[in-house]
């Protein structure tokens, strides 16, 4: 059964003004998105922009906004074929138990100026 779905789009200039301020990405972002990203170079912000979508998304799947949990409880990996997956830890894993969720579908595309993200959340 289908819990929520949700749809975020960012614009990556966002990200790109975001990267040189001291402390702010560590605000939003877990420690491994920010390893990831970094190493992704010139493709550092567009990483980061579809990442945070991926965030925003979630919060609109699970109906509560980013209001019970930090946005740094969310983490966007992917797997070895590099499809995207969110895994969530602290009160974001347990507002996600408690509304009944059982699997997070994740889709990011990007291109250009934007990045987009879709999250299905199933029981």
């Amino acid at each position: 059964m289908i819990l929520g779905i949700g749809v975020d789009l960012i614009k990556v200039e966002r990200m790109d003004r975001w990267v040189g301020q001291e402390g702010l990405l560590e605000r939003f972002f877990h420690p491994g998105e920010l390893d990831d990203a970094r190493r992704r170079g010139r493709q550092m912000a567009l990483s980061l922009a579809v990442r945070y979508a991926a965030k925003e998304a979630l919060g609109k799947a699970m109906g509560t906004g980013l209001q019970h949990f930090r946005l740094q409880e969310v983490q966007v990996v992917n797997d070895p074929a590099g499809k995207p997956e969110i895994v969530l830890h602290g009160s974001a894993h347990e507002t996600f138990v408690r509304m009944g969720g059982t699997r997070i579908h994740l889709s990011l595309t990007h291109e250009l100026d934007n990045a987009v993200a879709m999250v299905v959340i199933e029981a």
